[in-house]
């Protein structure tokens, strides 16, 4: 039998009794799903077997029907052509079912549960509307597929932990609104304040404080929050650990606010997002089945990089769509609808996509208008306008990753990246921590990864169950705040995002050059970190030139094209086209202040002085990885 379907058993005494099975009305309705689903009538049969013997192993026997059901239901779902909502309701009630079935064995039985509990952490800072969308995910999820079922209206094998990072007290009270109101929901939450973090973290002893530093911040009690996603998700960890019951049968899921545990599909209408995968219960299996330590999933939805390193492409998108406008009637029906779908392969936003072994992809992704209803090419233009500017807290108009179901979502890969948003750990896990915090740089995530694949190897995996990303809200961007992104009344300004991205670049390449190299178990040596970093410096400087010269020249043609060449929406009186045409002359703007000649990011970036210091941090920050690891380990 595949491990995975036996992972299901409980740990108890074979109860010689026999005993008539319950009904299973959803089994049966999905069973009818027969022949639109391949193979359900061989299991269709062995229900019939089962249910003639009804025998003391019959209801173990049914549980595992039906894990042998959801993935052809699966495959059949994702499938061209599935009457996919009709199957995924049938999908999402089987496990409900199987859930009461599986309490209905531990109540008979007089035995507990084993299945892992999980405990989710949500870092948040100043994102109420992210914050929302997060947590009604997880409601979602427990209540379409009631993993180890509700006792009260209470789901008591997930917990969560909002872990406050905001520096806005309106927020805080935002967020802890949101808290209280999903406990209200069924939802054991709970907000892991400023102060109590202050004080959880001073309640360590002082000179394992110290050496724990970098890794969980060292600002003090009135400055004590925007630590950063790094340091404020590793002292959620302390929080964790204070409300594990069972280190053995628990795990720790840690989610970004600005994802959500559902999945986009692509339709005739446009993007659908649909709570079509069971998290917990998937995890769950895995872990139980198999010795791994971390588990990564990645994100489909909006591009989990900065748009410090999106710019290129997006101003090819950006440069093709008005091409193709210029040619079209401005009264015209709207042809930017019922494109032809093309699936972004990974890294399809990266301007660097070589840099991480990913092939090249087409020159241009064309936009597909979001308007419903009839509309010309005036109110596209309108529209497309109104959502340019949101491209500078990362949201990409053109290259959206879609979710691909593949063979099935429980297959393991080799992982080499953390995405810090979507990954699990057991007990033994929590060990491989994000470092490097302190110097606030970006692609600490794939550095992380890096280091951990170095040493645990095949124990750190990856599985097809994306969270769907969404870097913005509807509430607007003004309530969206996005670290390193400061936004004035006509002006967004990136300099320190994009400043972070390059020596995150840097922090990355370097160690994934020095692990090839050195024990990742021992501490790095000076000459051999300084070595690697001068010489991917070099590198990453001449990839960075070459990136900066194509955007200006890019840019350039942009605002030729736009307001240069004497086209249509120059002369058009639809209402909203003059704020339409603002906003494209405040996104080239933006282009032009955030990666042109005198970007401040591009100056830093270009400053021998700027590099050494930043140089200097990182290598002391890898000759310590390994100290700083120890203490870390003796938490555990």
């Amino acid at each position: 039998m595949n491990p995975l379907v036996s992972a299901t058993r409980f740990k108890s005494p074979e109860n010689p009794a026999a005993a008539c099975l319950p009904p299973t009305p959803r089994l049966r309705e999905c069973l009818a799903h027969d022949p639109v689903v391949p193979g359900l009538a061989d299991i269709g049969r062995q229900l019939q077997r089962i249910s003639q013997s009804c025998g003391a192993g019959a209801l173990d026997a049914l549980v595992d029907l039906y894990e042998a059901c959801y993935p052809l239901l699966e495959k059949a779902m994702w499938s061209d052509g599935a009457d996919f909502h009709a199957l995924l309701a049938s999908y999402q009630a089987l496990f409900r079912e199987q859930e009461a079935l599986i309490r209905q064995r531990c109540a008979d039985r007089q035995v507990t549960d084993d299945r892992y509990r999980f405990i989710l952490s949500i870092p948040v800072a100043d994102r109420p509307p992210h914050l929302e969308a997060c947590l009604e995910s997880i409601h979602q999820i427990c209540a379409l597929y009631d993993y180890g079922g509700h006792a009260a209206g209470v789901w008591d094998r997930i917990q969560v932990v909002v872990s406050e990072d905001s520096r806005d007290e309106n927020n805080i009270r935002r967020h802890q609104a949101l808290v209280e109101e999903y406990r209200q929901k069924g939802l054991q939450v709970v907000h892991f304040g400023l102060a109590e973090q202050y004080e959880l973290l001073q309640a360590l002893p002082q000179a394992q404080r110290e050496r724990l530093g970098n890794l969980l911040t060292t600002q003090p009690r009135d400055r004590f929050h925007l630590k950063g996603q790094a340091a404020n998700r590793n002292l959620s960890y302390l929080k964790c650990l204070q409300l594990t019951r069972d280190r053995d049968r628990t795990l720790y899921y840690l989610i970004d606010s600005d994802q959500s545990l559902c999945v986009n599909r692509q339709t005739a209408s446009g993007e659908e997002a649909v709570y079509a995968l069971n998290y917990f219960h998937a995890v769950d299996r895995i872990f139980r089945s198999t010795d791994t330590l971390m588990l990564t999933g990645k994100m489909v939805g909006d591009p989990p990089v900065s748009p410090a390193v999106m710019a290129g492409n997006f101003l090819d998108d950006v440069i093709a769509f008005f091409t193709r406008l210029a040619a079209l009637g401005r009264d015209e029906a709207c042809t930017f609808h019922g494109l032809p779908k093309r699936q972004a392969g990974d890294a399809a936003y990266h301007d660097m996509a070589k840099l991480f072994g990913f092939d090249n992809q087409p020159a241009t992704f064309p936009y597909a208008c979001r308007l419903a209803g009839a509309h010309d090419h005036a109110a596209c233009l309108i529209d497309f306008a109104e959502r340019l500017n949101a491209f500078f807290f990362g949201e990409h108009l053109t290259r959206k990753t879609w979710f691909a179901y593949g063979d099935g979502f429980t297959r393991l890969a080799a992982a080499r990246t953390v995405y810090p948003g979507n990954y699990i750990v057991n007990y033994a896990g929590l060990k491989y921590v994000i470092p490097f915090g302190h110097l606030r740089l970006r692609m600490s995530g794939p550095t992380a990864g890096r280091l951990i694949a170095a040493e645990i190897d095949g124990r750190f995996a990856s599985f097809n169950m994306p969270n769907l990303h969404r870097r913005t809200t509807e509430a607007g961007l003004e309530d969206d705040f996005r670290p390193g992104v400061e936004m004035g009344e006509a002006c967004v300004d990136l300099s320190n995002e994009f400043e972070r991205q390059f020596f995150g670049d840097l922090m990355l390449f370097s160690t994934e050059a020095l692990v090839r190299q050195a024990d990742v178990t021992r501490p790095f040596a000076q000459d051999a970190i300084e070595s690697v970093v001068a010489e991917k410096e070099a590198e990453l400087l001449a990839l960075y030139q070459q990136k900066h010269d194509a955007i200006v020249e890019r840019n350039r043609q942009l605002a030729a094209l736009v307001f240069d060449a004497g086209h249509w929406w120059l002369h058009a009186s639809a209402p909203g086209m003059a704020h339409a045409l603002r906003q494209v002359r405040a996104f080239i703007d933006n282009i032009d202040r955030n990666f042109g000649e005198h970007a401040l990011a591009w100056r830093q970036i270009q400053s021998s002085g700027h590099r050494a210091e930043r140089r200097r941090q990182i290598v002391d920050a890898l000759m310590n990885y390994r100290a700083e690891r120890n203490a870390w380990d003796s938490l555990f």
